[in-house]
């Protein structure tokens, strides 16, 4: 599938995604990623939504200054980590949807471009 919108040359947008593998401003990435409006892109250890746990959340939680919504990717099905495990998300006051990739990566790229704060950590497993 390619994801095609009109942007501003410095924000970073899904350009293309399918079976473990996902675009990034036409660049191709084949791990699991941090991706945000505010120019983060990183490998995310996380292949897989099993490998998910509390500890792995609070670390995130650290790399969201700023942030107003976390995008979690749960892979190619829906799944929901343990409530409590989003704490520290409450705590910041930055709100969490989880989805399945495809729809975070629509949802990131719609929110990215209305210029909101948004973090989507991506399973691609």
């Amino acid at each position: 599938m390619k994801f095609k919108a009109e942007r501003a040359d410095d924000l970073q947008l899904i350009t293309g995604y399918g079976p473990g593998w996902l675009e990034v401003n036409k660049t191709r990435h084949t791990t699991s990623l941090l991706i945000g409006s505010s120019g983060l892109l990183q490998a995310w250890d996380c292949a897989r939504f099993s490998d998910l746990n509390a500890s792995a959340l609070q670390a995130l939680a650290h790399q969201c200054p700023g942030v107003e919504v976390l995008l979690l990717g749960s892979g190619p099905r829906l799944q929901f980590c343990h409530p409590s495990w989003l704490q520290p998300f409450m705590q910041q006051r930055i709100g969490v949807e989880t989805m399945d990739t495809p729809a975070a990566l629509r949802t990131y790229n719609v929110l990215a471009m209305e210029g909101r704060k948004v973090l989507a950590a991506l399973v691609l497993g």
